[in-house]
Parts: C-alpha cells; sequence; structure tokens
C-alpha cells in the first residue's frame, strides 16, 4: 500500500466497470505521480488522510475529519446530489464531476433510436420475432425538425451527429442569447417550449432534471406535439410525465418514445410502457461506453496539474474561496 499517495481511488465501481481499471489508467496518465487503489473499508480509512486527490462515488464524511492533504474530491459520477458537499465545503476541498464522458455514447443512442423510428425498424424486428416475412412502411430521416432539449455537453455531441442528416434542428437551452449549434435556440420559457414541439418531428430530452425541467413533458407538452411525433429520453425520467406519456402512447397522441430513463426507475415489470409496441426501453445504458475510464482518467489527471501549476479545474461543481 502506497504512503501519502498523490491520488486515492475509492473501491466501490460504477457500471460494473473495475476500479482497479481505473487505478490502471490514471497511473498511466499520471506516471510522476502516486495512485493508490483502497481496495477494503480498512484501506479507504489509512489512504484518505494521505491524499491529495481522492476520487469515486461518494466519499464518507468521516473520512474528511483527518483527511488534512485533501485539495480534491473527484466524482465519478455526473451528477453529485449524493455527494456530502457541505462537508467538503467546511474542509476546504474542491468538487469535481465525470460530465461530459457519457456524451458520445448517448449521442449516438439518441440518433439510432430516431432512425429505428425513422425507418420502423422496430417492426421489423417484432415481424421477425414472429416468423413474418412480410413488407410495413418506412419513413424518411430527411427533412424532418428535431428538437434538442438541453444544449449542454450531451446536447451538443447530438446536434453534431446530426450534422449530414439533412433535417432541421432546434435547440432549447436557459440562455438562448447565448446562441448555440442549432439552426434556431429557444429558451424553457412555456412559450418557446411550445413553438418548439409544435414544429418538431422528434424531440430529444438532453437536459438535467431539476425544479424547471421536472415534467417539462406533461399532458399539456403532449398535447402540442404533432400526432407523428417521437419523444427520445437521454436525459433523467422526471422530465416526463409517466402517465401522461403512456397515455400520449396508448391513443396515438403522438407516435412513438424511446426512453433510456423512466420514472420510476428501474420500471416496475408490470408497468403498461413494456407492453407498448410503439415504446422503446433500454435500463439507463445510453451513457456506457468501454471509454469510460479513458475520458475520465483525462479529467481527472489534467486537474492534479492544475492543482499544481494553478488554472481552473475542469468539470468544477465547487471551488474554495481564494482557489
Amino acid at each position: 500500500m502506497s504512503t501519502n499517495p498523490d491520488v486515492v481511488v475509492l473501491r466501490e465501481g460504477t457500471e460494473g466497470l473495475s476500479m482497479e481499471s481505473y487505478a490502471e489508467t490514471l497511473r498511466e496518465r499520471l506516471p510522476e505521480h502516486t495512485v493508490a487503489l483502497a481496495r477494503t473499508p480498512t484501506e479507504e480509512r489509512e489512504l484518505v488522510p494521505q491524499a491529495r486527490v481522492v476520487t469515486g462515488i461518494t466519499i464518507e464524511e468521516e473520512l474528511l475529519e483527518s483527511a488534512d492533504r485533501l485539495e480534491l474530491f473527484a466524482c465519478t459520477f455526473a451528477g453529485t446530489d449524493h455527494v456530502p458537499m457541505d462537508a467538503l465545503a467546511d474542509h476546504g476541498v474542491a468538487v469535481t464531476n465525470a460530465g461530459g464522458i457519457h456524451a458520445p455514447g448517448i449521442a449516438e443512442q439518441s440518433i439510432a433510436n430516431m432512425l429505428v423510428f425513422a425507418r420502423n425498424l422496430h417492426e421489423g424486428w417484432r415481424r421477425k420475432s414472429n416468423g413474418e416475412w412480410r413488407h410495413f412502411q418506412s419513413r424518411e430521416f430527411t427533412d424532418s425538425t428535431v428538437t434538442v432539449v438541453g444544449l449542454g455537453s450531451i446536447g451538443q455531441e447530438i446536434v453534431q451527429r446530426l450534422e449530414g442528416f439533412e433535417v432541421e434542428t432546434i435547440g432549447i437551452r436557459y440562455t438562448p442569447s447565448k446562441g448555440g449549434p442549432t439552426d434556431e435556440v429557444l429558451s424553457f420559457e412555456e412559450d418557446d417550449v411550445h413553438e418548439a414541439f409544435s414544429r418538431s418531428d422528434y424531440v430529444v430530452l438532453a437536459c438535467p432534471l431539476n425544479d424547471l425541467t421536472r415534467h417539462l413533458v406533461d399532458e399539456d407538452a403532449l398535447a402540442t406535439l404533432p400526432p407523428h411525433a417521437v419523444i427520445v429520453n437521454a436525459a433523467r425520467g422526471g422530465i416526463v410525465d409517466t402517465d401522461a406519456l403512456v397515455s400520449a402512447l396508448q391513443f396515438n397522441g403522438i407516435r412513438g418514445a424511446a426512453l433510456d430513463v423512466t420514472d420510476p426507475e428501474p420500471l416496475p415489470n408490470d408497468h403498461e410502457l413494456w407492453d407498448l409496441e410503439n415504446c422503446l426501453i433500454t435500463p439507463h445504458t445510453g451513457g456506457h461506453t468501454p471509454k469510460h475510464w479513458d475520458r475520465l482518467a483525462d479529467i481527472v489527471a489534467a486537474n492534479v496539474e492544475v492543482l499544481e501549476d494553478g488554472g481552473d479545474l475542469e468539470n468544477a461543481v465547487y471551488v474554495p474561496e481564494g482557489n
């Protein structure tokens, strides 16, 4: 076990990926630094007080009491609601997250889901499972209007991949005055959302879940969508009112939905959504990628250098005053 390690990787893994692989990837990025993997609770208690940087899903508050060297906690999730932010702030520890590392996978899956509905591939798969050689009608994705709700790292990756498909794009963001990569940028104001939805063939949700976006796609918003529209939720389940969505899918209010996230999540096995042929469901796997640790290690390694040489931390969630 390393003494006074620069970086300590906590033992709890994520997405079925090995934390040992994460530690090894960090060692490759930081050959001049000591990276230690805490494999047990005892090793966490021994190593964290010696570390300058700790990285993992979260950190127990009691470990902070003796972590006098600790300057940075690098969360391996994009969200930090589960992290003891107040305790870390009280100890003057900066916090970063894994925002952006899932964006390429989520963007690819969002594009794939739109193409499935454009070409009606799910009907082809259904007929294949029944052994039916029987033709069905498809559509074209070309000339569609795609609204991307949220133009952060995920939304931008989606819009980038839409280039070349010859579609019109509308972006919805908090500050539309900043512009964006879409053909048109609107705000989260109710009138703007309805304006975008009224013209949309596809709506991709790529925004955070907060007080403003919770149930953004409700009965009223679904009523504004054209009946041939498709909802793709690549963000958080709570952005969609599930009961309203079920009703819209059952009674042809919209053509379909592709959900990588649901509310509730996990989706109970007796939920109505499972039985709807016009609803595609994946178990929150859109961001999974074999490059997970590579992308995260790049961020953490860059921030280790920032601690030594100065500058702004990448993916900063909290930075103590004076840093």
